[in-house]
């Protein structure tokens, strides 16, 4: 992952924004085109009283000011298309980070990193960035007072001087209450989507109350944070609004002055009035924004933080297809988060084709071997190797699809069944109805009113457990994998779907496809060619399946002759 996405994507947008600071230099030239006017009214018109000046410099100014229109239209235009180019530029690598992410620190609830990419967007292209555009272009209206006269030029410097201190003053008084709370507003929204992804285990076991307290606790802190920050930074935009009403006051004041005493004209006072106005204007813009500036700082800091926090990924050479063969050298796996060892120095080797049957108590460490071999969680030690290539030199792009994973909880997402069926990429019907009659469920989506064009909803919810459990099996089979990792594929299934189940293996044993099965229940152990028994994060036995099934299944029971129904009636079995 690219450690400084966000400055790659600023740096395909940079001669976008120098123009914008550009542009922004003349159209705050052509803010004078107002004083200006005034000035030829008042010493130039109203003097002579020559109607020829009066509409000859009135078309100047109205040709003036429709080009700053333009120039203003064209400005905003531009800061739109770089917002939407910037966001072009990082979405994609930053969604791979927040998914990498999520996987390394399942838990943390990253989603909200995507929003924050909005609010830097957002600042990029609204009131926020132009008025940092126009404040660099200040100095020039400071210039114009003085040109008027040397105490309007202090007066204006004084004003901008006071007023940037005040915003200085404002950052240095609500960063950090302003940062926690998007902290904590960040952790509140992250609970919430978990409360309510468990909506119905929240009524059903009466957590609803509990959890709901919880997060308004959350929202308590963000609100009194942000009061606190509020509280703060009123008192310094009302000094600031004070401030600059003081100026105006005072601009007009000396400009009366200097006219009582010949140093200046009236209409030099009005002039003043308006420049040093509109050189105050950006400074005080940049205050009114500046919580604006400070969220999508915030939300730089943060995404920079992420991904830096995840592996760079490097571009890899693509190999031939994979063929299915497996080796697992000595791994140790520590689940993403945990400290505990749950996986301790397995090893076992597996041709293509053939078919593993993985057994052991609760807690042995299945399902992390499930998820250590299809690269979801990383190894601490060890090698995984698929066609003796190690899994790091694979590109998930390529391996991705070659791989069938149904975990123990199977996720569905937002969309329609052949959607899911087909991992949301280009739709082969054919394909999608094979990987559903072998995953045994073809009958039942197309008893449906849409059949595989039925949306399922968020999460699957309109499926029953079972059906959403069938469905995910279909999309491990979908293409016909070269390796295959089921997690408990018949934990919800009933006889009929165990019956598609088996019917799915023994196709897939045909087609030389490589399948994990990882199981509790021992009667789809009879197809397997080896079996894997875990036992506390360790193999405990590993070989042929002839080998162990007869130690996995024990000794069968002696047989019990059933006695004659008359001898059991007269008792003459006593």
């Amino acid at each position: 992952m690219e450690p400084d996405l966000l400055k790659t994507a600023f740096r395909s947008t940079g001669n976008g924004f120098v123009t914008t600071v550009i542009f922004s230099l003349f159209i705050n030239l052509l803010t004078f085109v107002g004083p200006l006017y005034m000035l030829q009214i008042y010493d130039r018109v109203i003097t002579s009283r020559n109607q020829t000046t009066l509409v000859a410099i009135t078309l100047i100014a109205v040709y003036m000011l429709i080009l700053f229109a333009l120039l203003e239209k064209l400005r905003s235009t531009i800061l739109v298309r770089l917002g939407l180019l910037f966001d072009a530029k990082s979405r994609t690598p930053l969604f791979d980070a927040v998914l990498k992410a999520s996987i390394l620190q399942p838990g943390k609830g990253y989603s909200y990193i995507l929003r924050d990419l909005d609010s830097i967007r957002e600042f990029l292209t609204g009131a926020g960035l132009i008025a940092f555009c126009d404040a660099p272009w200040a100095p020039i209206f400071i210039a114009g007072c003085f040109m008027l006269h040397s105490w309007f030029g202090w007066t204006a410097l004084g004003g901008a001087s006071l007023i940037f201190v005040l915003a200085i003053a404002n950052e240095l008084a609500t960063r950090g209450h302003l940062k926690t709370a998007s902290m904590h507003a960040a952790m509140a929204a992250s609970q919430a989507m978990a409360t309510l992804r468990n909506a119905e285990v929240l009524q059903a076991m009466g957590m609803a109350e509990s959890l709901r307290d919880r997060w308004l606790s959350k929202q308590v802190e963000v609100l009194e944070l942000q009061a606190a920050a509020s509280d703060r930074a009123g008192y310094l935009i009302s000094a600031t609004k004070c401030a600059r009403l003081f100026l105006q006051v005072a601009i007009l004041g000396i400009g009366a002055y200097l006219a009582i005493v010949q140093e200046g004209s009236p209409s030099a006072m009005v002039a003043a009035s308006i420049i040093m106005s509109r050189a105050l204007a950006p400074v005080e813009l940049a205050v009114s924004q500046w919580k604006s500036f400070l969220a999508a700082r915030s939300a730089y800091e943060r995404i920079t933080t992420l991904v830096r926090s995840v592996p760079p990924v490097t571009a890899k050479m693509r190999l031939p297809e994979p063929k299915g063969s497996l080796e697992v050298e000595g791994i140790t796996v520590t689940p993403p988060g945990g400290r505990d060892v749950t996986l301790r120095n397995v090893s076992f080797a597996l041709d293509a084709g053939d078919i593993l049957g993985v057994i052991g108590p609760s807690g042995a460490g299945k399902s992390t071997l499930a998820r250590a071999l299809v690269g979801v969680w990383p190894l601490e030690a060890g090698k995984i190797r698929i066609d003796s290539a190690d899994l790091s030199q694979w590109d998930v792009r390529q391996l991705g699809p070659k791989i069938g994973y149904l975990p123990q909880d199977v996720e569905l997402f937002s969309g329609t069944i052949a959607e899911n069926i087909c991992r949301f990429s280009t739709q082969d019907a054919d394909a999608v109805v094979e990987a559903a009659f072998m995953a045994g469920v073809h009958d039942m989506i197309v008893a449906l009113p849409q059949g595989y064009n039925t949306q399922i909803g968020e999460s699957g919810r309109a499926l029953s457990g079972g059906q959403r459990q069938r469905i995910g099996l279909a999309r491990a089979l979908y293409g016909k994998p070269a390796l295959i990792v089921l997690d408990e594929p018949n934990a919800s299934l009933d006889a009929d779907g165990e019956a598609a189940l088996m019917s799915a293996i023994h196709r897939l044993k045909n087609d030389r496809r490589t399948l994990i099965l990882v199981t509790h229940k021992h009667n789809v152990l009879s197809i397997a060619d080896k079996i894997l028994i875990l036992a506390d994060g360790g193999v405990d036995e590993f070989g042929a399946r002839g080998e162990l099934l007869a130690k996995v299944l024990g000794p069968r029971p002696a047989q019990v002759s059933v006695l004659p129904t008359n001898r059991i009636n007269d008792g003459s079995h006593k």
